[in-house]
């Protein structure tokens, strides 16, 4: 029957029949031979539009126009103008007719009969808007002044007994909608709320449950803006509700509050051509079948005339939209709260947030409300941390095809704990899916499929689908257990019967927990069968629990939980082995939180005494209330010694309140508890987002955030499709995160527990965002205690405080906080955690400078700039010392912003890795470092360069001169140079040099003032030695075979004489020129030669440190490199030669008959084997040049002694020698030098003979050095006729030029000796340079 209403007071009652025979409207049509024709039951009712006919039964008039039109139950409830209420049955219509005046039913504020109840009293009250409620057996109405109430029959008929109840406070009702299952009465009023009335139980008084309203937060411009609510309709399986004002737009609100979707973010924004966006009206509304569709039909919206004048481009809005939305496995399957990832289903597609199954085997707990969206929602990962948060994209899974044609939609869905199978049921059977191989299993009998309907849902139980069905052909409620793995067919199933209909079903370790339709809950115990080749698993019946008295009425229970939940903690139980047992039900009743655990008050019975088959399962208790207005339950059934607090805590999820925790207090060191502590207590608190999963480990709240944009299309104004899409709000839905664990710390500092918050926040510090969870907590406090305009009796700021310095991240916490809040407030924050300039000293104690640093703007602002300058002068010599350069220069900046007064932060330095900033390091690095160069070969690039060198290097110059008068530039060089002196004193030339560089320190000039004081060698044998091991240089070694006929009758010959000979000649032939016999053999150019030798040897200097023989008991000793890798004397890395070229090769003894060609006889392998040997890291070379560079030219030449020496080059001997001999030089000096080579000639013969043969060589240029020191003649007669340079001029350059021509009064061979190794080092030095220079990757700084 079909009951319709007109203007004018009519009810027409209409009758279907559907005409007889075949005869169908629709059919749908399939390819020849396709399975979905045969064998199909019911196929032509399932699969085919009927032809339907009305014919009009009856016409009833009511003389007053109709306002609502209700059916209840047997009857038609009818509302009319004139303030009477029509009851109608619908057989029989005009006997049952019955009439009841508004006016005669009492109102009052409860049902207690104590109180009289007030009549209206008003001859044109009527109802405006009225719904049934079959679980609160009565009807919500709003009557036509704006006032809303109840009406509820006295006795179980609906007679003239009836009487109302109504809130007081509630004058402007539009509206009203009913949920059946929660029991609430969700009144639409005309300011744009709506309120939510529940009934209470004992008083029968309406109850305000919360409100759903926009906040000022929230939508600033148009909260109070929207008009009055025009409709509210609550979702089929009563999980959300939909509003729409008058004005326009809709939002979407979970059951208790929580705001899901809401489209005015983008209904009344302008457009981007500057037009006002009209928002969507809806005139009516209707959800379509499982909450997938809402149909709305829209009223007319304005449409831009005024733009577009001509009516043609006018598109007509059209009337009837569809709106489609995903929705939470939770809402229908409610046993996934236990389950570790999240599954969104939609009527054909499933959204998982699981990406690769191979990733999923780090299963954590999480699940999620019914969270609908108009597109798609964010989801989050369910794996480890990082993809939990990470992943941004649904994992979308098609459901078969097949399957839908005669199962659309879909009803429930699961997913199994490792997150690798999806189990989907629709309208009969259910069907499997696997991640893993991507493909779909349905049953192979299609009747068995459509002879079960699945009523309670299905859960996963290891590889088996557990799921309760109704078996249709033979009327049998039923439990079924499906393997995954095999067929899907019921010859491989397990099959129990049921007593009654299954509504619920859950799954808890091995046991299943069913709810019934009679108000019965049913505990089975599930085990894995091996009978034969098939597995299958059994069920057995552990325990019945009814739950009649405490129910009204089945539909009304959400879930039902089985978990480890209890009231006692395990250690007051008196067998703590039980204590992660499933203890309790927890039972959702209408968003009551109901909780029954076992009743362990009798005598306990051993459990190894008896079988556990056998065993009695304990009784439950009678049930507690936990919680209301509770819409999700989370737990978790793992266990960890650890993280117990937040393990076995109960997670509620409760709407628009926010969250709630259960949580466990565990006594210190298992002492006994006081008996007057509880063991539990609820803890409430507010979250950002809707809750969708609960990370119990990880201490988060995953959820997701949908909001909605205006769609400013790219298409023209006046095309069709723009206008269509614009109807439609563009949702843009994130997923987020929450860390929750400051709120509950807090919660319970607030409630004097802090024992427990530290319990918990020390099992917790290991996660990754733990410091970022006190400074939460620390400024959520000083927010709300320093701008509360009241005084408040209990801060607990210095509580949290306290609190926080329980932990090594205290210091930085405070600073981080601080800096984050406003000024205003930091004298309120000090007061509780006391004085900066302490906090400051901590830091400086813990060696933490950033965070000192961070300490000192807090300084700067709160105290006089003597006290920030003093502080920071601490902090930059620490820094300093420390090498922490990026600190350093913002402490320059720093004290130079102090000194000139400024308020603002002074410009930023540039970073290390630019040219400018570099001071030095990349300027040598972009110029040729050999010595004896010609300045003719270098590219004009280079040359450019050259000209600049004794310029100050690096920036500095120029940024301090600016202001150098300024007395604060005096005081920040005096620390420099004060630090320049100790690292030379210190002998750290490496540290200097990454000074220099990093802070542009003007080195040379500094050098230059220093020369005679802090810059001379005290003690060159540690000098040596200092260098060798700062820069990882090898001690020079002699080979073994590198004598003379080494084997010659089986003996070697040894002496330290023979060695100083056999090095010797090494080294001149070596220093002559490496490789010259060799590259002319060979017929290539010298360039082209050295340069494919270095770039093949080059880059594996460092790996070729080779043992080096220390001390005098190891001078007869003949260290092979291939011999000795693990030797305890080597500096660096030794690695085999065969690695760095192939020319090195194999056994040193045997020399290839091949390598003739190249005439290598065994020597030269010899020389090339220890020319590898005995150099250090590329770096190091390259470091070594430059700080050879800077000190020639500040004429600190007693370190360029030191340098020339380790690095084993007499041309720098060499070049020394002419200087003294060209310039003036102290005298000193010479002196310094003359017994400082001998103190290294006297350490060399004592403790390192490879040394001898390199001061053998240069043994003619000390001599020369000894007799200027003695004469000290004056140094223009050494001066060469061929070189024009004034003494102020004198540069490495002008050495390198005068290298090629004669040397005056120099010996012949002296100079001839000086020239061919200059040839040498030009080859090499400008290939090692051109090497450098291409790749670029040898940075001259330290890391």
């Amino acid at each position: 029957m079909i009951a319709v209403s007109t203007a004018n007071g009519y009810i027409l009652f209409f009758h279907i029949t559907s005409t007889r025979g075949d005869k169908y409207l629709y059919e749908p049509v399939y390819p020849k031979g396709s399975p979905q024709m045969k064998g199909t039951p019911h196929f032509k009712e399932e699969q085919c539009a009927p032809a339907l006919t009305l014919e009009m039964r009856k016409v009833l008039d009511l003389q007053a126009p109709i306002t609502s039109l209700q059916s209840v139950l047997e009857d038609l409830l009818v509302a009319t103008s004139d303030g009477q209420l029509h009851l109608i049955h619908w057989e029989g219509m005009t006997n049952g007719k019955k009439a009841i005046n508004l006016s005669t039913v009492p109102f009052s504020l409860d049902l207690q009969s104590s109180r009289a109840g007030s009549f209206l009293g008003f001859a044109d009250v009527h109802i405006r808007d009225m719904e049934y409620c079959a679980t609160l057996d009565g009807f919500a109405v709003v009557f036509n002044d704006g006032k809303v109430g109840f009406i509820t029959p006295m006795s179980s008929r609906f007679t003239a007994e009836l009487h109302g109840v109504w809130p007081q406070d509630v004058v402007d009702g539009t509206c009203v909608a009913v949920n059946n299952k929660y029991r609430l009465m969700a009144f639409g009023c005309a300011s744009g709320s709506v309120q939510v009335y529940t009934i209470d139980n004992t008083t029968g008084a309406m109850l305000l449950s919360h409100k759903l309203e926009l906040t000022a937060k929230q939508y600033p411009d148009i909260w109070n803006k929207t008009g009055a609510v025009k409709l509210v309709r609550w979702s089929p399986d009563n999980s959300v509700v939909m509003v729409t004002w008058e004005c326009g737009g809709f939002s979407l609100w979970s059951v208790f509050g929580a705001q899901l979707i809401c489209t005015l973010g983008g209904d009344f924004a302008y457009r981007s051509d500057g037009t006002k966006k009209d928002p969507l009206k809806i005139k009516s509304m209707s959800w379509g079948a499982e909450g997938y569709h809402l149909w709305v039909i829209s009223g007319c919206g304005s449409q831009n005339t005024e733009i577009e004048p001509e009516p043609k481009s006018i598109v007509k809005q059209p009337g009837i939209l569809l709106f489609q939305f995903i929705k939470s496995a939770l809402t229908i399957n409610p046993c996934m709260s236990n389950q570790e990832q999240v599954l969104l289903q939609g009527e054909d597609r499933l959204y998982l947030n699981c990406g690769e199954a191979s990733q999923t085997q780090n299963p954590r707990s999480s699940s999620v409300h019914y969270k609908p969206s108009s597109l798609a929602e964010g989801g989050f990962e369910s794996q480890s941390l990082s993809t939990l948060l990470g992943h941004r994209h649904w994992h979308v899974v098609q459901i078969s095809s097949t399957y839908l044609e005669t199962n659309w939609p879909i009803r429930f869905s699961a997913i199994d704990k490792l997150g690798q199978n999806i189990a989907v049921v629709g309208k009969f059977g259910f069907a499997h899916y696997s991640l893993l191989t991507k493909k779909w299993k349905l049953f192979g009998n299609i009747t068995q499929e459509q002879n079960m309907i699945v009523t309670g849902g299905l859960a996963w139980w290891n590889d088996f689908i557990v799921l309760a069905c109704y078996n249709i052909s033979d009327r049998q409620e039923e439990l079924r257990v499906y393997l995954r793995t095999s067929n899907l067919d019921n010859a491989f199933a397990h099959i129990t019967k049921a007593q009654a209909e299954t509504l619920l079903l859950s799954v808890f370790r091995d046991m299943v927990v069913v709810f019934r339709a009679d108000c019965s809950i049913c505990l089975y115990s599930i085990e894995k069968k091996s009978e034969g080749p098939n597995t299958t698993a059994g069920i057995q019946v552990l325990q019945e629990v009814s739950m009649s008295r405490y129910i009204p009425h089945p539909f009304l229970v959400v879930s039902v939980t089985l978990t480890s939940v209890s009231t006692e903690n395990g250690i007051t139980l008196k067998m703590p082995q039980q204590a992660r047992d499933a203890e309790s039900i927890m039972l959702n009743l209408a968003g009551q939180l109901i909780m029954m655990q076992r009743d362990r008050s009798g005598p306990q019975i051993r459990e190894k005494d008896s079988n556990p088959n056998q065993r009695k399962l304990l009784p439950f208790c009678p049930p507690v209330v936990l919680a209301q207005s509770v819409e999700n339950v989370w737990t978790t059934c793992r266990a960890n010694k650890q993280k117990r607090h937040l393990l076995e805590a109960l997670w509620l999820s409760c709407g628009g309140a926010g969250m709630k925790v259960w949580l466990p207090l565990f006594p210190r060191d298992h002492r006994k508890p006081h008996s007057f502590l509880s063991q539990r207590i609820m803890l409430p608190f507010h979250i950002n987002i809707y809750p969708l999963a609960v990370l119990f480990e990880d201490a988060l709240v995953l959820g997701a955030v949908n909001d909605t944009v205006l769609y400013d299309s790219l298409y023209t104004r006046s095309s069709a499709r723009e206008q269509l899409e614009v109807l439609f709000p563009f949702c843009v839905v994130e997923r987020t995160s929450q860390i929750y664990l400051h709120h509950i710390l807090r919660q319970l500092l607030v409630r004097n527990l802090g024992e427990q918050a530290l319990l918990l926040a020390q099992s917790c510090s290991a996660l990754p965002y733990f410091p970022h969870v006190l400074e939460l907590m620390l400024h959520e406090v000083l927010e709300e205690e320093a701008t509360s305009r009241e005084p408040i009796p209990d801060p607990l700021l210095p509580t949290v405080a306290k609190f926080i310095t329980e932990f090594p991240l205290f210091l930085q916490t405070v600073v981080h906080c601080a800096r984050k809040t406003e000024y205003a407030l930091w004298n309120y924050l000090f007061a509780a955690v006391g004085n900066p300039k302490d906090l400051f000293e901590e830091c400086l104690m813990a060696q933490d400078l950033d965070t000192a640093a961070s300490y000192l703007i807090i300084l700067q602002n709160m105290e006089v700039p003597a006290v920030s300058r003093q502080h920071a002068t601490l902090l930059f010599n620490t820094a300093l010392e420390q090498g922490k350069w990026d600190l350093c220069r913002h402490m320059i900046r720093f004290l130079k912003a102090i000194g000139s007064g400024e308020s603002e932060t002074p410009p930023s330095t540039p970073t290390a890795q630019e040219p400018s900033s570099s001071g030095g390091f990349e300027f040598f690095r972009n110029r040729s470092i050999s010595l004896s160069q010609s300045a003719d070969n270098v590219p004009a690039s280079k040359f450019s360069l050259q000209k600049t060198l004794s310029m100050p290097s690096g920036p500095s110059g120029k940024r301090w001169s600016k202001d150098s008068d300024c007395a604060e530039n005096m005081y920040i060089d005096m620390m420099l140079w004060r630090h320049a002196r100790r690292l030379l004193e210190e002998v750290r030339l490496k540290d200097l040099g990454c000074f220099a560089a990093q802070l542009g320190f003007e080195l040379i000039s500094w050098l230059c003032k220093e020369r005679a004081r802090a810059a001379r060698v005290d003690n060159f044998v540690i000098a040596l030695k200092r260098l060798h091991k700062d820069f990882l240089w090898p001690l020079p070694i002699i080979p073994a075979s590198s004598l003379s006929s080494p084997f010659k009758n089986g003996k070697l010959r040894t002496g330290s004489a023979s060695l100083c000979q056999v090095g010797e000649q090494l080294l001149k032939s070596q220093s002559a020129d490496r490789f010259l016999n060799l590259e002319i053999d060979a017929g290539l150019s010298n360039v082209q030669r050295s340069q494919s030798w270095l770039s093949n040897i080059g880059p594996t200097h460092h790996e070729i440190d080779t043992a080096s023989s220390q001390g005098p008991q190891m001078q007869d000793a003949f260290l092979s490199p291939l011999s000795n890798r693990g030797d305890e004397c080597s500096i660096g890395s030794a690695t085999d030669l065969t690695e760095s070229s192939s020319m090195v090769d194999g056994d040193w003894t045997v020399v290839d008959e091949s390598f003739s060609t190249l005439s290598l006889t065994q020597s030269e392998l010899e020389h090339i084997s220890m020319e590898l040997a005995s150099k250090g890291p590329h770096k190091s070379q390259v470091q070594l040049r430059y700080l050879l560079h800077i000190f020639m030219e500040a004429g600190c030449l007693d370190w360029c002694i030191v340098i020339g020496l380790i690095l084993r080059e007499s041309s720098i001997i060499n070049q020394i020698l002419v200087i003294i001999q060209t310039t003036e030089v102290d005298g000193e000096m010479l002196q310094n030098i003359k017994t400082g080579l001998h103190a290294v000639d006297r350490w060399a013969s004592a403790d390192c003979p490879g040394y001898k043969p390199f001061l053998n060589i240069i043994k003619p240029q000390l001599q020369k050095l000894s007799e200027i020191t003695e004469e000290q003649v004056h140094p223009e007669a050494f001066q060469p006729v061929t070189v024009g340079k004034t003494p102020e001029q004198t540069s490495p350059r002008a050495e390198e030029s005068r290298s090629s021509s004669g040397h005056g009064s120099i010996p012949q061979g002296e100079v001839g000796g000086s020239g061919m190794v200059s040839g040498k080092e030009e080859n090499t030095t400008r290939a090692e340079e051109e090497e450098t220079f291409q790749d670029g990757t040898y940075d001259c700084c330290v890391s």
